[in-house]
Parts: structure tokens; sequence; C-alpha cells
């Protein structure tokens, strides 16, 4: 095999990994968006608090992080749903631009909340897994964005099922495709709304979890996840997890070829070019199915 061969597959091994994790965020805020109607533009601080949790839990209890998945989760979860009673609930249903003010001013708060907590400085965690690399005949993957990969699928998965085959998933279908309707039928739309966000959130945080053995822990983060989450949902197709997972794929794979044949400096710039592309040609989006969640 030739270098220039070898360096493209190793490229999509890295790229479909990195894409992993960026669909991952992504589907989080495309489930806000599709039952909710709102783009929370604090879905990359919510990421940055799952880092932080996992990282507070584990200077105590000295657990790998991959162990603490649940209690993660949990606090994700009632984090996102204290988000929603103080202030999201507010919004809901507002004409304009109020949750693009609101969510926005959400994350300049969180932001300057961990800032006044565990300052500005950066942190690491060091776990076995992080040194461990992966061998695929003459390929490498590294062992933590392996597991943040396969994790993403497990974690979609469940959602899918959850959504699919579940009474109150199929009311969160329901209210996504229209709310008054949802309401005649004796939907609690209220409670809808509120367990969709503390839903997305989590996932955030988890993915902040996920991404905690890989990069420095520091309160902005989750800034440049939180912006390639936004391209994601709209290539996908506003409120379609699975477009959301590809696009999150593809744009992983576009990044790392970049990165590797072009420059890394100009690395993400091209999924802006590639989401500038294809609105061009589809301005729906790629797998466009109105407001649909699943």
């Amino acid at each position: 095999m030739d270098s220039i061969t070898w360096k493209f597959i190793q490229s999509l091994i890295n790229g479909l990994t990195m894409g992993g994790v960026y669909a991952l965020v992504s589907v989080g805020l495309t489930i806000i968006f599709g039952v909710m109607k709102v783009i929370n533009f604090a879905q990359g601080e919510y990421l940055v608090i799952g880092m932080y949790v996992t990282f507070t839990l584990h200077r105590l209890t000295g657990i790998n992080p991959y162990y603490l998945i649940v209690p993660v989760a949990i606090i994700c979860f009632l984090f996102g749903n204290l988000s929603f009673h103080v202030i999201i609930k507010r919004i809901i249903g507002r004409e304009g631009t109020n949750f693009v003010v609101v969510t926005m001013g959400l994350s300049f708060v969180i932001i300057s909340l961990l800032q006044l907590i565990y300052t500005a400085n950066f942190w690491s965690i060091q776990t076995v897994q992080r040194e461990i690399t992966v061998s695929l005949g003459s390929f490498t993957i590294g062992l933590p964005r392996l597991i943040a990969c396969l994790a993403m699928i497990v974690f979609v998965m469940i959602v899918h099922f959850f959504l699919k085959m579940t009474d109150f998933g199929r009311a969160m279908r329901a209210t996504s495709e229209n709310t008054a309707v949802s309401q005649m039928l004796g939907i609690n739309t209220d409670r809808v709304f509120l367990f969709a966000f503390s839903l997305g959130t989590m996932l955030a945080g988890l993915t902040g979890l996920l991404l905690s053995p890989i990069y420095y822990i520091f309160p902005t983060v989750g800034a440049p996840f939180k912006t390639i989450a936004m391209v994601i949902i709209v290539m996908g197709g506003l409120g379609n997890i699975g477009g959301a997972v590809i696009s999150g794929l593809i744009i992983g794979v576009v990044e790392a070829l970049i990165a590797s044949f072009v420059s890394l400096d100009l690395s993400p710039g091209g999924a802006y070019l590639l989401l500038i592309l294809i609105l061009i040609l589809k301005p729906n989006g790629l797998f466009a199915k109105g407001a649909r969640v699943a």
C-alpha cells in the first residue's frame, strides 16, 4: 500500500471517530429543536459542564471517568431540568429571537460560573486508556476516540428505541409534529418539553465525559463543538436524528481529510464550505423530514 492510500484510509478512520463525537452532541441539540422548536445556543456549555462534573467526581473518588457515566448522566439531566424550570420554560412558544438571546445569555452565565468555580486554568484527566492505541492492520486509532464513537452508537440506539417503542417517546414525536393537536389529545406537552430539554443536555454532558480523557478542560472548550453541532443539524435537516448522525460523521471525515492533505488550520473551514454547498443544492438539508425528531 502506497503512502497516500494509507494516509487517506487513516484519515477516514480518524474522521469517523471524531465524527461520532460530533454526532452525539448534535443529537442532543436535534432533540431539543425537534420537540421544542428552540435552538439551544448553550449546548456547548452543557458539554463543558459534563467535562467538569467528570473531572470533579474523578478527583473526589479516583474512579475511572468511563465508570462515571451513570452519575454524570443524572447530574447533567438534573442541571438541564433546573435550567428549563428557571429559564427555558419562559420563552417556549414566543415569537421572534427570544430563544437566541436567552440561550446565548445562558451560555455566558455558565462560562462565568465555571471560571469562578474552577478558574480559567487548563485541567486534564489522566487515564490508562489515554495512552492506548488499537491496531487495525497497519492503521491505528486512539482508544479514547474509539470508545467515544462506540458510545455514540449505543446512546443513539437507546434514544431511537425510546422514541419508537415507548409511550412517552411517541408522545415526544407527536409533540414535535403538532403541539396544539398533542395537547388536545391529552399529552402533557410541558412535561414533554422538560424531558426533551433535559435529555438533550444530558447527551451533551455525556459527550463531555467522553471527551474529558482526550481534551484539556477549560470553561470555553465547548465553543467549537457547539458551532459544529449547529452546522450538523442544519446540514442533516432540522429535527432529524438520523440526519444529525450521518452529517456528524461526514463532517468528521471532511475535517480529517483536509487536515491531512491540505492544512490543519483550514480543516474547520471545510465544514462550513460543505454546509454552503449542501444548502445550495438542498436548502432543507440532506435528510429533511419536517419537524419530526426520529
